[in-house]
């Protein structure tokens, strides 16, 4: 089950339950795949009018916490 706050949502009925952003069925791959290529969050954004900038900016957030616990 997800949280209404989570910018992430998990559905077997939406893309075989690959994460995407929620209200979406953008996956949150394409996000960073996007980041990794070059491309900015504008151009996401952009690409992607589905998602919001504050979707976006939650999981660099989170991303952001995950990878700094236990420093």
């Amino acid at each position: 089950m997800n949280s209404p706050n989570t910018p992430i949502e998990k559905n077997s009925d939406i893309l075989g339950g690959t994460p995407v952003f929620t209200g979406t069925r953008v996956p949150v791959s394409t996000f960073f795949e996007y980041l990794e290529a070059g491309n900015s969050l504008h151009d996401f954004l952009e690409d992607f009018p589905t998602v919001t900038k504050d979707q976006a900016i939650q999981i660099l957030q989170s991303s952001k916490t995950l990878l700094l616990q236990g420093q």
